[in-house]
């Protein structure tokens, strides 16, 4: 399999980092909507500097990731796509990708304007503070987080069902192409 994207199909790299940011952004998910009902205990400050922590490093992958896609570009749709589903998909992608960022941006904007003492990305190296502590900054950017997340959520579903839908309807390639070769029945042919 080819690190670099293919015209028909997702490289190891961008399934990679597709995977990892999944899984990672379910966690945060799944942390943040259970962090606000711990109890203040020394574990519950280690849930949220460790919830910080993984929402930086989805930022950091994320940017890696535009950066990987600009570089090694795209698949093109599975043929026999309807132009309006191409286009949406590709704004759906961008889309993702904007949430993707805005989120852990919003949470450490937040973090910043609360005024609380900077934490340290998994223990290890102070983050610098965005902004001045600002009541006003501080409920904003809690709102673009809080409602990002939702959004996110919804997006990610439509991407996802309309992967499914590919798959199950159409049965077409569009599924399989990211997903480690062989996962779904035969191997898929890369194209050189």
């Amino acid at each position: 399999m080819s690190m670099k994207n293919s015209p028909d199909r997702w490289g190891s790299v961008s399934k990679s980092l597709h995977w990892l940011i999944a899984v990672l952004i379910l966690a945060l998910g799944i942390v943040g909507l259970l962090m606000g009902e711990l109890p203040k205990t020394p574990k519950y400050f280690w849930v949220y500097t460790a919830h910080k922590s993984i929402g930086i490093t989805v930022l950091a992958l994320v940017a890696l990731r535009v950066l990987w896609r600009l570089y090694a570009g795209a698949p093109r749709p599975v043929p026999g796509t309807p132009t309006w589903q191409a286009r949406v998909a590709e704004a759906t992608h961008w889309l993702l990708y904007v949430l993707m960022f805005a989120i852990p941006l919003s949470g450490w904007l937040y973090d910043s304007a609360s005024g609380l003492r900077p934490f340290k990305l998994f223990g290890l190296v102070e983050m610098p503070k965005l902004v001045a502590p600002s009541e006003q900054s501080a409920q904003l950017s809690h709102a673009i987080h809080e409602w990002g997340f939702w959004l996110l959520i919804l997006v990610v579903l439509a991407h996802a069902g309309a992967a499914l839908y590919h798959h199950l309807h159409q049965r077409d390639a569009t599924l399989a192409r990211m997903l480690p070769q062989g996962w779904l029945g035969a191997p898929q042919k890369e194209s050189a």
